[in-house]
């Protein structure tokens, strides 16, 4: 099976394997199967009702209630279950994008939209794409720039431990938001900290770091330290995840 090389920073990194289109299929269909207990058990429990409520409230809560979960069951579930649905965690695959960072919405979105040609209805348009491609990915995966990983494949993942003789059992991020930084970012960050500490551009990038990450109270005295600390509770974040 092939893998798919990340780089994550200049910190971790990872030959990961990508799930396989067996595994994706199993996945998908468990996910079909919840989507429809959903469906049939809730219209079950709404048709009990159909006697004791008013028509109008039937229909919203056959809307809202039955039809809506179940329509944007993979949005939900990539967005608040960190890129797996139910059946991915049963299969132990998660998306991600292809630097390993973590999708934005619109990626999630954009994925979910184009199984409308991947899926089933397309005759297996989307398989034949993951066929073709080096990670499986289908198409929604190629637009959005996203890889589904298996996670249990630790004998395929190849972390770089050396840069990372400074963190002990004790350490403690003091910026939870640096794990929301991108690859891009946090190499902006590592390439303008080879600046002198008293070059301008030093603040102005601590500036927009504090922006982007919400953060309004600052523990280090300069710009310097608090550009490093943000880059080493990034590296604890990636390391934490794998």
């Amino acid at each position: 099976m092939a893998n798919s090389n990340i780089l994550t920073g200049q910190y971790v990194h990872i030959s990961q394997t990508p799930a396989s289109i067996g595994d994706r299929m199993l996945a998908q269909i468990l996910d079909w199967v919840i989507q429809f207990a959903w469906m049939g058990g809730t219209l079950y429990v709404i048709g009990l009702l159909d006697e004791a409520i008013d028509e109008n409230i039937i229909w919203i809560l056959y809307f809202f209630v039955c039809m809506l979960p179940a329509y944007f069951y993979a949005i939900i579930c990539s967005v608040l279950n960190n890129g797996q649905s139910i059946g991915k965690r049963v299969m132990n695959m998660r998306v991600v994008k292809k630097d390993g960072s973590r999708p934005g919405v619109g990626a999630y979105i954009l994925r979910w939209l184009l199984m409308i040609i991947d899926g089933p209805l397309m005759s297996g348009f989307g398989l034949l794409i993951m066929l073709m491609s080096k990670n499986n990915q289908r198409l929604g995966d190629l637009a959005a720039g996203t890889i589904v990983i298996k996670l249990n494949s630790y004998n395929k993942l190849q972390v770089s431990l050396d840069e990372f003789s400074h963190f002990s059992s004790k350490y403690r991020p003091l910026y939870p938001t640096a794990e929301d930084l991108s690859l891009e970012q946090v190499n902006l960050i590592t390439q303008t900290m080879q600046l002198n500490e008293n070059d301008p551009r030093v603040h102005a990038l601590a500036e927009k770091v504090k922006q982007t990450l919400h953060i309004e109270h600052v523990y280090e005295t300069d710009d310097a330290a608090f550009l490093w600390r943000v880059v080493r509770d990034y590296q604890y974040f990636a390391l934490e995840e794998i």
